[in-house]
């Protein structure tokens, strides 16, 4: 009989060293004596060209179970863009991290190493622009904006405080440029602020589309008319009550893409990350994530 030991599976961690207001080194030190624990090979990487190497090895793709975001939901983007097809998981280092808690998954390397172990997962469509990837949502106009004065004024980790100032300068700018949806049956739409939704989860509890369902094949779009700081004020009350759909001033579609342009560039966000500007073409593949996540029958 022979004695050979089993092949150990690669789990492979992406540490983000900038997510958030900071990373807990302590975190990672469990998780990757957790992983071990449960007879994964864990491997940790923080610089993105080294883990780019590690995975052009055919032999290492073999072995590997999943990916680990450690970070935030920019993290998960990147892993997504970077490696398409590739089951992960998340742990929770980043300001928001809106797919972790919607998935309950949790801020602890040890209880994350049991999910993994435990194998439950869920398939979630997979939003794109352009060769970019993301799957809670995306932002065209005034969110965007935010975000990328936000980015473009970091020095370091970031916390929700840096977000105050820039959300008050964009409710109060006017100026807005009417934004132009195309989709895919010809038809065309005007706003002067879109929103799209995978997941119905939002920054701060926001429901922007309580309707949105990660595996249905359809991205549901909110676009705003108004662009008034009044109609914004009663957008943000309407999303925090969960009745946008009931907004008139608010178009409600489900699409699987759309075409998005303007006389004039203007922000894109994916996941709550910069991503460029306009124009921008959105697409949807269907059931191309594979998220370990907690089984709630637990």
């Amino acid at each position: 009989m022979s004695s050979a030991r089993p092949t150990l599976r690669y789990v492979v961690i992406q540490r983000n060293p900038k997510a958030g207001a900071r990373t807990r080194r302590w975190e990672l030190l469990e998780l990757v004596r957790e992983l071990k624990s449960h007879g994964y090979q864990p491997r940790m990487f923080r610089n993105r060209d080294r883990l780019a190497a590690w995975m052009s090895d055919p032999a290492h793709r073999l072995r590997l179970h999943c990916l680990i975001a450690a970070g935030g939901d920019g993290t998960v983007c990147d892993l997504l863009t970077r490696y398409p097809g590739v089951p992960l998981t998340v742990l929770p280092l980043g300001t928001e991290n809106l797919l972790a808690k919607f998935f309950r998954l949790p801020r602890s390397g040890r209880r994350l190493a049991a999910i993994i172990h435990a194998g439950h997962t869920r398939v979630l469509d997979v939003g794109c622009a352009g060769s970019k990837r993301f799957v809670i949502c995306a932002g065209i106009g005034l969110d965007a904006s935010i975000i990328h004065d936000v980015h473009s004024a970091r020095r370091g980790h970031i916390t929700k405080l840096h977000y105050l100032g820039p959300i008050w300068r964009c409710l109060c700018r006017r100026d807005w440029p009417t934004l132009t949806l195309h989709d895919p049956v010809g038809n065309t739409h005007r706003a002067t602020h879109i929103l799209l939704s995978n997941l119905p989860t939002y920054a701060v509890g926001l429901r922007w589309a309580k309707t949105a369902v990660g595996d249905d094949g359809l991205l549901d779009f909110r676009l705003f008319q108004r662009g008034t700081l009044w109609n914004r004020l009663l957008d943000l009350w309407a999303a925090w009550w969960g009745t946008v759909e009931r907004r008139r001033a608010v178009v409600c579609l489900q699409l699987s893409g759309a075409t998005i342009t303007c006389d004039e560039p203007i922000p894109v966000h994916l996941d709550g990350d910069p991503a460029g500007t306009t124009p921008v073409e959105i697409s949807l593949l269907p059931r191309a994530l594979t998220l370990f996540v907690p089984d709630r029958t637990d």
